[in-house]
């Protein structure tokens, strides 16, 4: 498991982060409804390489929970840009999943952010996204966090199955259910489905174009959340790189193929910027 032992005050509320390694700064950015545990089979092996900070997104994990809390995408590059700026990290290099993707690029078309390189896989980052699931709770946030434990964790449990295309192991689902278990935890898990919002990702896909850093994309072949054709449209918009597929990998491709992401980053290490 990473270590989350500092913390980041941001508007008032708790940012959890933790750093391993040494060499040029590496930021690993989680979606949802994980949290920075989602790179603990990887970040160890990028450590060598880099100096790797993680944190948990604001509502997620370690970080703050509480009622009333804004969680959105609208919120969360501000937290990257103020987490960059305590660490004095003007061009860190970049690694993001799902709401990391919509985190990175709001924080480079928004609030000028620049990084050496940027990689990002099953991002949210075109539209449309959002299942039915997520209008629903959007409609229905205080029944879903009302639900008894047992059911809550019914539903969490395959909900989170569905992000990965292979069978999550136990540890896994212990991993990434724990956040979520308690009364804050449950209200806190569809505090942040319900203030999902395509206006967030909408108001940046005006401005895709090839960043002024390399960017890699890659995605799972099997990711029944955002389908590889939309990592196809977003490669054409972002990168002069063509996307990279990941075979039998869902949308959860630190669980289904942690390899490829390591070889990924590797690779591109050794790559000219």
């Amino acid at each position: 498991m990473l270590t989350l032992d500092r913390t980041h005050l941001f508007d008032g509320q708790r940012i959890a982060w933790g750093t391993i390694g040494e060499g040029p700064p590496l930021v690993l950015i989680h979606g949802t409804p994980f949290s920075s545990q989602v790179w603990r089979r990887i970040a160890p092996l990028l450590a060598p390489h880099w100096t790797v900070y993680y944190f948990d997104l604001l509502g997620y994990g370690q970080s703050e929970m509480r009622g009333g809390q804004d969680v959105s995408l609208g919120v969360q590059n501000r937290v990257l840009a103020s987490l960059l700026a305590h660490w004095n990290l003007t061009t860190p290099e970049i690694l993001c999943h799902d709401f990391g993707g919509a985190t990175a690029l709001r924080g480079w078309f928004l609030d000028g952010l620049r990084y050496s390189r940027l990689t990002l896989f099953d991002a949210v980052a075109l539209a449309p996204w959002g299942s039915p699931f997520v209008q629903h709770v959007r409609t229905h946030e205080a029944a879903f966090s009302g639900l008894p434990p047992y059911a809550h964790q019914a539903l969490l449990r395959a909900y989170l199955q569905g992000a990965a295309h292979r069978p999550l192991t136990a540890e896994a689902l212990a991993v990434h259910c724990a956040p979520w278990e308690s009364a804050v935890g449950q209200a806190a898990f569809y505090r942040q489905i319900a203030q999902m919002d395509q206006r967030f990702t909408d108001e940046i896909e005006t401005h895709y174009a090839p960043l002024a850093c390399p960017v890699t994309i890659l995605w799972g072949e099997e990711d029944g959340w955002i389908p590889i054709a939309q990592g196809e449209r977003l490669a054409a918009r972002l990168s002069r790189r063509p996307l990279i597929g990941v075979p039998d990998a869902g949308h959860l491709v630190q669980e289904d193929a942690p390899e490829a992401i390591v070889a990924a980053m590797l690779s591109g290490r050794l790559e000219p910027g």
